[in-house]
């Protein structure tokens, strides 16, 4: 089971999603989206929360108070994070996010250290708290559809903006051939190539 929430502070809204324990957490890092980013408390357990981003946008665009809530959410789904104040929450993007092997369920560690950030997180806030739970659903999505889905959308994407591409460039390759035939058309009709009535006949000889 999955858990939804949606962050309205801004328009149009955002989705916030995280596992109910660890062995869902397993299925939200294997099928994560290039476009979610992954919060979780700094050196603490806790729910690992994922903030699904707009395609074209990164981490750079999370608005402030779509960061706050889902800071606040990953705090108070943490045991021990939930009780004490003056936390950091890390978080990434999903691509940046590594498991190996021999790391315990639930457990990852980070490709690049530089693309993780943080954000302090002085108290819990009730209102932000509240408003997030209240927009609550439980979910048992196939994860594995969606990411084939989201990535067949993506191929087809790709697909069409090579055939338009190409499609550009053979007008672009026309266009130019028939600029090189007007032009090559317009030298044949200059006054010096051509034969004009004095060059042919005298009108005298017609008298």
């Amino acid at each position: 089971m999955v858990l939804y929430f949606t962050s309205a502070v801004v328009t149009p809204p955002y989705t916030i999603y995280m596992g109910k324990d660890k062995y869902e957490n397993e299925d939200l890092i294997k099928y994560g989206w290039p476009e979610d980013i992954w919060f979780h408390v700094d050196k603490l357990s806790s729910a690992h929360v994922y903030l699904r981003m707009p395609k074209g946008l990164t981490i750079e665009d999370i608005p402030k108070e779509v960061l706050i809530d889902c800071a606040q959410l990953v705090k108070n789904n943490s045991i021990q994070g939930c009780k004490m104040n003056n936390i950091n929450v890390v978080y990434t993007p999903w691509a940046n996010l590594k498991k190996t092997g021999d790391m315990d369920v639930g457990q990852i560690g980070f490709h690049r250290q530089k693309e993780v950030k943080i954000i302090a997180v002085e108290k819990k806030i009730n209102e932000v708290v509240n408003r997030l739970e209240k927009t609550k659903e439980e979910r048992f999505p196939d994860l594995a559809a969606e990411k084939e889905a989201r990535d067949r959308e993506e191929r087809n994407e790709k697909k069409a903006q090579i055939q338009e591409m190409k499609r550009k460039e053979k007008e672009e390759v026309k266009r130019k051939k028939e600029l090189e035939e007007l032009r090559s058309y317009s030298s044949l009709m200059k006054s010096d190539n051509m034969t004009t009535n004095e060059d042919g006949y005298d009108s005298d000889d017609f008298m």
